[in-house]
């Protein structure tokens, strides 16, 4: 009998517990759920057993990989997977899955929430801005990308995006512009909306530099990773632009810094909310589940990173 820990220091929905429990019942694998632990030793001593590990943002490091001496497979319920040590993973022969495109809808519809939070001063009861007419840069048109843009077309904004792996002729049959460099796209836009995951290439790569290139009261919007941002360049550009605005659902390191010099100029959320619906929860779960069940029945690598 195969054994599967669902760890999450953030639990799945009830509705989803019990979907994964009945996926896994039916194939005939014993699975535990390991959540709100306090500490990564509790996690590494939970592992030690399992065969298989559904996460969500829980930090699967080379000390964890190295506890589960059965792991073969680990499933991160979501598509960013930079929380799990790839390298450790690969050299264990364990398999690394995400589930692109099952949380895209709940984070397309917090950016554009975001989006209408600020215009309207955070509903504080002053006048704002509307967002019909006004300008919004895709940067990665993947599935939350492509989701934005179609959410964004009711409110009549334009739309533009930069993505150099996805085939112009793909962006533009869904009538979004493309913009050849992303400094293009910075330079026309009202607001833009980061898609872009984090890796070597990316991370510090939202920098002064390409800030610099916005409007004088733009509105950067980040529902992808924290480490993209250039803190250092996001500050200067502060403190050079009297309308510069940035919104997050994952908070800098200098969110202090921001919210107690620049006030409704920013907004981060408590914590990463783009996965946090009931929707999103139950669709990444479940696809985890399946892409187990499918990896040990079938030999299935189809969503393998790694």
């Amino acid at each position: 009998m195969k054994k599967v820990l669902v760890a999450t220091e953030k639990p799945f929905a009830p509705v989803a517990v019990n979907q994964i429990r009945e996926a896994f019942d039916k194939a005939g694998y014993a699975c535990d759920f390991f959540e709100k632990y306090g500490n990564q030793d509790e996690l590494v001593a939970a592992v030690k057993e399992a065969e298989a590990l559904i996460v969500r943002s829980d930090k699967i490091t080379s000390e964890v990989i190295n506890a589960a001496d059965n792991l073969k497979i680990v499933v991160r319920a979501g598509a960013g997977y930079d929380n799990i040590d790839l390298k450790a993973a690969t050299e264990h022969g364990v398999a690394v899955m995400n589930t692109p495109g099952q949380n895209s809808n709940a984070v397309a519809e917090l950016a554009l929430g975001m989006m209408v939070y600020q215009a309207r001063n955070h509903f504080n009861g002053t006048s704002g801005r509307e967002l019909k007419g006004k300008k919004l840069g895709i940067h990665a048109y993947g599935h939350v990308g492509k989701l934005v843009a179609r959410i964004a077309k009711g409110f009549g904004i334009g739309i533009y995006a930069f993505d150099p792996f996805i085939p112009a002729e793909e962006i533009e049959k869904d009538g979004v512009i493309v913009c050849s460099t992303a400094e293009d796209m910075y330079a026309i836009s009202d607001y833009v909306s980061l898609h872009i995951p984090a890796n070597e290439k990316t991370k510090d790569s939202i920098n002064y530099e390409l800030l610099s290139k916005m409007k004088e009261d733009a509105v950067l919007v980040n529902t992808a990773r924290k480490e993209v941002i250039n803190e250092e360049g996001l500050l200067k550009i502060f403190e050079e632009r009297s309308g510069f605005q940035y919104v997050s659902d994952i908070a800098p390191d200098n969110a202090k810094i921001l919210s107690n010099k620049y006030g409704n100029r920013c907004f981060f959320t408590p914590k990463k909310m783009g996965a946090q619906t009931a929707e999103a929860n139950i669709n990444a779960g479940i696809a985890a589940a399946r892409q187990i069940i499918n990896f040990f029945e079938h030999g299935d690598t189809t969503f393998v990173v790694n």
